[in-house]
């Protein structure tokens, strides 16, 4: 509180002080070793054995220090004779041990009787993730305990077992069939659900091995392939979920017991019925080589169907820990197709030009959320943002893209700038309230673009590759939390500004602002991700050594009409965003 500090909670610090005042020094090593081992069968040369044992093993510990006269940690503590203390003097140390052992068998084998070949392999994986964190007391600069953990030690670790196998078939070099079949079982689901298996099976025609095409000098290689499969997908679930656990409060919910605050374990929220979502895709394809494969390339068009599918649902109250769970509810389709092609431009001796350039476009739409059929559930609502505690910015629903933007319809003024906190009526009934918000675009692109070439002229090399996004959105939250004066003076200091508001001087305290559509933005993006030029000095040291000297820039350039820092953001939500550093690096290699 200001009376016991002189200083305001959430006033911003000095960033000076916050660097200088700050002493964080840890030590980290991180040791990863692999070795392969394969043996083949001097009686039966035709069947090989293969063994791979992988580790990942990291170490880090520190401490963290603050002086009890900066002002990031001024007075945080009045111990029981009302003497303040301040700073922090805490310990961390953390260990992570990941593990790999797999082995399979394989059999590769020429059936010349019957002009096929086979290749069929079996095998085993096992990986295991675990991770060693030790719980120390928050003390002041001067060792006064703040707050204990309520146990000492934290091991999460969660288990990945796989057994498979896959056959590779081909009769005439002509027509080849693949499939494959993988039972994965996942230590983040209850033993009835541990495991799931995923079969597939492809088919593909060489129709340039065909009578009609093998002498063609038009067509040099020129296939058709079909394809099924099914996956499995166990990320963003916790590790313990499907059973009733304790975990450990955070800070913002410790327990006083004198003056020392703890932090307690309690119950998390729990479902054992979940299990595997399962992805299924079926594609048709054509690859494509022409003119001695001068020009190459594949056009494909696929449909993915996801069932079982892995969603925050909300939980009645008093049936669970927690008012949200992630649950097996509902079902989505990806449609799209993908194009590529290369070409050799110039193809000679001393001088090699090629271009590459591939699209591909993905339509998404959710096709169930509730275990029956329901047209009057609007959908999930998720996805907190900064500055609206409570508030949910994204909404799953049947029939629109998965994570819609879920927001209110900005009224413009004649200028064309937003009317501070009014919005449509989008239902018409003279209300504008929660009814009213709609959905309106998605983080997901609708479209990718890649483009790259490269030239060899003698001894010089250059080449750039490049990308784009077309289709989506990103809500920038840095507008809607510093582009308003409540946040810039209505705190009784100083805060920063995002400059949109000396253009729309919006308040801030107008009721549903910040979910306003306004702060929706076209982050659609033409990005050059690298660019390098290169040259060949030649033998050097009497012919013992070659030199090559080679300059490249990373993060090049960007084009978009996105008015943050960067249009490329994960999950839509531009918030405190690190920037993408453009790197410049000059380099000599030396041969010998």
């Amino acid at each position: 509180p200001a009376s016991q500090t002189g200083l305001r909670a959430l006033a911003p610090r000095n960033p000076v002080a916050l660097l200088e005042e700050h002493n964080n020094r840890g030590d980290v090593k991180r040791s990863i070793g692999n070795v392969i081992l394969e043996y083949k069968l001097p009686f039966f040369p035709a069947l090989r054995a293969n063994l791979n044992l992988g580790y990942d093993v990291a170490n880090g510990h520190g401490d963290n220090y603050i002086n009890d006269s900066a002002a990031s940690n001024y007075r945080r503590f009045r111990d029981a004779g009302g003497i303040s203390h301040g700073g922090t003097s805490s310990r961390y140390l953390q260990k992570r041990e990941n593990t790999l052992m797999e082995f399979y068998l394989g059999y590769s084998k020429d059936l010349s009787a019957i002009k096929s070949r086979v290749d069929l392999i079996a095998g085993y994986s096992y990986n295991n993730f675990l991770t060693k964190v030790n719980n120390y007391e928050d003390r002041t600069a001067d060792r006064t305990v703040v707050s204990v953990p309520f146990y000492k030690f934290d091991n999460p670790e969660f288990t990945l077992i796989s057994t498979y196998a896959r056959l590779n078939y081909s009769l005439l070099n002509r027509y080849i069939i693949t499939a494959s079949i993988r039972r994965d079982g996942s230590s983040r689901f209850s033993e009835n659900n541990r495991y799931g298996v995923f079969p597939s099976l492809a088919f593909a025609w060489r129709l340039k091995e065909e009578r009609f095409l093998r002498n063609s000098k038009t067509f040099s290689e020129l296939k058709v392939r079909v394809g099924y499969g099914e996956t499995g997908q166990q990320d963003g679930i916790g590790l313990y979920d499907y059973n009733s656990f304790y975990v450990l409060s955070n800070n913002a919910a410790q327990y006083q017991l004198g003056n020392t605050f703890y932090n307690l374990a309690r119950p998390g929220g729990y479902y054992p019925n979940r299990k595997w979502e399962q992805t299924a895709t079926s594609n048709i394809g054509l690859d494509f080589g022409l003119f001695d494969n001068r020009v190459t390339g594949s056009v494909e068009v696929y449909l993915k169907k996801t069932t079982d599918l892995l969603n925050e649902i909300d939980q009645p109250a008093g049936t669970n820990f927690s008012n949200k769970i992630v649950a097996n509810v509902g079902s989505m389709e990806n449609r799209g197709a993908e194009f590529t092609i290369g070409i050799d431009l110039i193809r000679k001796k001393d001088f090699l030009w090629n271009i590459g350039f591939n699209a591909s476009y993905n339509k998404n739409k959710i096709t169930r959320l509730t275990v029956s059929d329901n047209p009057d559930y609007k959908g999930n609502e998720l996805g907190g943002i900064s500055g609206g505690t409570g508030t949910t910015l994204f909404i799953n629903t049947v029939g629109f893209p998965r994570n819609s933007f879920y927001v209110y319809k900005q009224v413009y003024d004649a200028a064309g700038l937003p009317i501070d906190g009014l919005f449509e009526d989008i239902n018409r009934d003279g209300l504008v309230n929660t009814d009213d918000r709609y959905r309106y675009k998605n983080p997901d692109p609708e479209a990718f673009f890649g483009f790259t070439t490269s030239v060899n002229v003698k001894r010089w090399n250059a080449g750039f590759v490049m990308r784009a996004q077309v289709g989506n959105y990103v809500y920038n939250n840095v507008n809607s939390t510093l582009g308003t004066r409540s946040t810039v003076f209505g705190s009784g200091y100083l805060n920063n500004a995002y400059t949109d508001l000396l253009k729309t001087n919006i308040t801030g305290a107008k009721a549903g602002m910040i979910l306003s559509d306004y702060y929706l933005q076209n982050a659609s993006f033409l990005r050059m991700d690298n660019l390098n030029l290169g040259y060949n000095i030649g033998t050097i040291c009497k012919g013992k050594s070659n030199l090559r000297i080679n300059a490249n820039v990373q993060n090049v350039f960007v084009v978009t009409k996105y008015k943050g820092i960067d249009p490329e953001i994960f999950g839509g939500v531009d918030n405190n965003f690190y920037p993408r550093p453009r790197t410049f690096v000059l380099g000599l290699n030396l041969d010998f």
